[in-house]
């Protein structure tokens, strides 16, 4: 059987203007990225050299530049998605700013707690970086980790070998590049050696999973939501009629915008939406603290524009019904 006829879409993976990019890292059994995590323990081989007792500490890449990532797509069918290293930069940059460092999941699915990145950077130089004494040597341009892992159920199953690297979850626009992807097989299924061999059925495995969940997902992705109160609708609308005797001044994003609009005539959202609001709400509720009325800087404004507080609470309840958000009650 051969491969070489299969030649797949490529598309560079972007941050949205007013978008976090990654809001959490998972602890998985097949990392997309390919690369298994290290921890550090006094009874391993691979330990930091400051280590003399159990410190519960696993390290990995958690994004690497230009390295295509297979996906699936019940539309798309397969295809690849890369970061540039710039991308990956501004994405380690409001990780920090955003304060995700305890927000960890295990498998995509389960939120857990005790578990925090303690340290992470930008690789400068491939040889010359602290990430070699971990056993990698990787390209320039590569966020790297060390998470801490307090929680006893998840550090156990790091221990045995459940989960093995890092899977970043994000939300991020997809760019076609005008790059062409290189051929994910060249050779002949007997011609590949048992490490490539390897590679093969870990990917098929992986496929197999995701398609798994896609299926289970299908409905809802396809869907599209116009129950949000008319407390949504209404704060939008609110917000319109100001600016339109006010204008918007220095404050939004084309996006802001145009939800506003697309809320204040109640039409349908999907769900990547929902959960964008979900993301944007819940991370600016702080901003009301210092912003209480439209003409008092940009927060309310901005944040009547998704939708207000009513959009919090409905977004949060139906990402809860859709099963995309753990009740943490």
């Amino acid at each position: 059987m051969n491969y070489s006829d299969q030649d797949l879409q490529l598309f560079e993976l972007v941050v949205e203007e007013d978008g976090d990019g990654v809001f959490a890292n998972s602890f998985v059994e097949e990392p997309a990225i390919e690369r298994d995590f290290v921890f550090f323990n006094k009874h391993k081989e691979v330990t930091f050299q400051a280590i003399d007792t159990e410190k519960r500490l696993v390290a990995g890449p958690l994004l690497i530049p230009n390295k295509k990532i297979i996906r699936m797509d019940e539309q798309m069918g397969m295809y690849n998605v890369f970061f540039k290293p710039e991308t990956i930069e501004t994405i380690a940059r409001k990780f920090m700013k955003n304060k995700y460092n305890g927000e960890v999941t295990t498998e995509h699915d389960k939120k857990v707690n005790g578990v925090y990145l303690t340290e992470s950077w930008i690789i400068e130089q491939s040889a010359k970086d602290k990430s070699n004494l971990y056993g990698y040597t990787l390209p320039k341009g590569t966020w790297f980790g060390i998470y801490k892992v307090d929680n006893d159920a998840v550090w156990n199953d790091v221990k045995m070998g459940k989960y093995k690297g890092f899977s970043i979850e994000g939300i991020f626009e997809h760019k076609a590049s005008t790059m062409k992807s290189s051929q994910l097989f060249s050779k002949d299924i007997d011609e590949l050696n048992e490490n490539e061999a390897d590679v093969i059925l870990s990917m098929i495995k992986n496929l197999v999973k995701k398609d798994l969940r896609y299926k289970k997902k299908e409905r809802i992705l396809m869907e599209s939501f116009s129950d949000y109160p008319d407390d949504v609708k209404n704060n939008a609308k609110n917000v319109l009629e100001f600016v339109g005797t006010n204008g918007w001044g220095s404050c939004g994003t084309p996006v802001g915008k145009q939800r506003a609009n697309q809320l204040a005539k109640g039409e349908p959202i999907s769900l990547d939406t929902i959960k964008r609001m979900y993301s944007y709400l819940s991370r600016h509720e702080k901003d009301l603290e210092s912003s209480t009325t439209y003409g008092d800087g940009c927060g309310k404004l901005m944040y009547d524009s998704w939708g207000g507080k009513s959009a919090l609470s409905w977004s949060r309840n139906k990402l809860r019904e859709l099963g995309e958000l753990a009740d943490e009650s």
